[in-house]
């Protein structure tokens, strides 16, 4: 039998200070052969730190990490061999071309220079990113940045691919492109290790997320298991003629069934006057009906709209609201 791709066990993390900060706490965790795994948290969780452990940058305090059979501690060389990796901030080389950029990367990883030329080509045409082979770094998008990001980690043909934040900041046609190749990379056998704080990227994404805190593993399971299990029935999502007072909320709180109401997520960002509103309920059943009598003495009710809840609604409930620095 094959060793897994990755297989943590009792992964600690402690850096010193008075006390000792412990970044992870005990980690248990295994990816299967062509899996996609999200790894999800709030800040300061643990994320970037496991994902340090893994890729041989940080040695863990306590615990083991094997990649493909290999000891990530006693033998890194071998690990790094395995691996792709793409990190939060840009790593392109800016004093080279896009296809210099592969070219090299794969003779840093002993391909000689006729493989090298024919996989760099390759890659620039899977990517989407041939007609501008010769252009520098700096004169792309993001989006064509990270697509050519991940093209150098899987230049050298590695068996897990571990992707930091792939898509922060990118717009919403580059995070979809960017989505899809990924989805090609497992559909070609390869093993991705997936951390974001896009939960629908996560959803659309991955076989199996999971949600860390406070340097251990809350959770772990397919995204719709985690929903079924963990998540409310159905979320509601109401707009107002006027904002939404004390005298609403309460009227909604107080519908059977009704487990949850808050401002929307575009009102918690500022996006607009505070007439939205985001209800959780344990069922559908009836519960618009209930919601739509609970307004009416106290506001008009400008739209509403009805959906399952939601991995935002998962990884809400279980690492709480406040905000993490």
């Amino acid at each position: 039998m094959l060793p897994p791709p990755l297989s943590l066990s009792g992964v600690v993390k402690r850096f010193p200070g008075e006390p000792p900060i412990t970044a992870v706490a005990g980690i248990d965790l295994e990816v299967g052969h062509g899996e996609i795994l999200g790894l999800l948290g709030p800040n300061g969780a643990g994320k970037s730190t496991t994902i340090g452990i893994i890729t041989t940058r940080v040695r863990p305090s306590e615990g083991e990490v094997w990649v493909f059979g290999n000891d990530a501690v006693r033998d890194p060389a071998r690990v790094k061999a395995t691996l792709g990796v793409v990190q939060q901030m840009n790593t392109l080389d800016r004093s080279l071309t896009l296809r210099e950029n592969l070219y090299y990367h794969c003779r840093y990883f002993g391909m000689g220079a006729g493989e090298s030329h024919a996989r760099s080509d390759e890659l620039l045409d899977r990517f989407r990113l041939a007609d501008r082979r010769d252009a520098m770094p700096q004169t792309i998008s993001g989006g064509m940045a990270q697509r050519l990001q991940i093209a150098r980690a899987v230049a050298h043909r590695p068996s897990l691919l571990l992707l930091d934040e792939p898509t922060a900041g990118l717009d919403p046609q580059s995070r979809i492109a960017l989505w899809e190749l990924v989805d090609e990379l497992r559909d070609d056998g390869m093993t991705v290790l997936l951390s974001t704080h896009y939960m629908e990227e996560a959803d659309a994404l991955c076989d199996r997320v999971a949600i860390i805190d406070h340097g251990r593993i809350l959770v772990i399971d397919a995204p719709q298991a985690l929903k079924l299990e963990h998540g409310a029935g159905v979320v509601i999502d109401l707009r107002l003629a006027t904002p939404a007072d004390a005298v609403v909320r309460s009227a909604l709180t107080g519908v059977p069934g009704v487990t949850l109401v808050e401002d929307s997520p575009a009102a918690r960002d500022g996006s607009h006057d505070g007439t939205g509103l985001r209800i959780a309920a344990a069922s559908g059943n009836g519960i618009v009906g209930a919601l739509v009598a609970a307004i009416a003495p106290h506001a008009t009710l400008r739209d509403l709209s009805v959906s399952d809840t939601t991995l935002e609604s998962v990884f809400i409930a279980l690492t709480g609201r406040d905000l993490r620095e």
